[in-house]
């Protein structure tokens, strides 16, 4: 879909997790939006919606591990693509969930070897 960048994160971040979703709201704009590419330090938020870099973002994860709210900034905008965030502030009981949450997607992302691979 779009072009890969290589990257030097120093955190693993999942490639396209199914179905999360956050409510989310910047001056007064409102919006349900997928989320892509999420770590404990930010994510991607598919949107059409443009914001600038530096506006802050307040999230609200749509995810069965409960309530998960965040603060976050823009740090780099795609046209017609979306937002690329970094969380600022989350709330210390929403971490637990933060965390669980990034251990389901990682455990949905890596698929086991099949059988007929060797393993070294």
């Amino acid at each position: 879909m779009g072009h890969y960048i290589p990257s030097r994160r120093r955190y693993s971040r999942i490639e396209k997790p199914n179905g999360v979703w956050v409510y989310w709201n910047c001056n007064g704009l409102e919006d349900i939006s997928r989320v892509r590419d999420p770590s404990a330090q930010g994510l991607f938020l598919e949107t059409d919606e443009a914001r600038d870099v530096g506006e802050t973002i307040r999230l609200d994860f749509l995810v069965q591990e409960g309530q998960i709210r965040a603060e976050a900034v823009v740090r780099h905008a795609e046209s017609g693509s979306g937002l690329g965030l970094k969380f600022t502030a989350l709330a210390e009981e929403d971490g637990p969930r933060l965390a669980a949450l990034m251990t389901r997607l990682r455990s949905l992302s890596q698929s086991p070897p099949t059988r007929n691979e060797s393993v070294p």
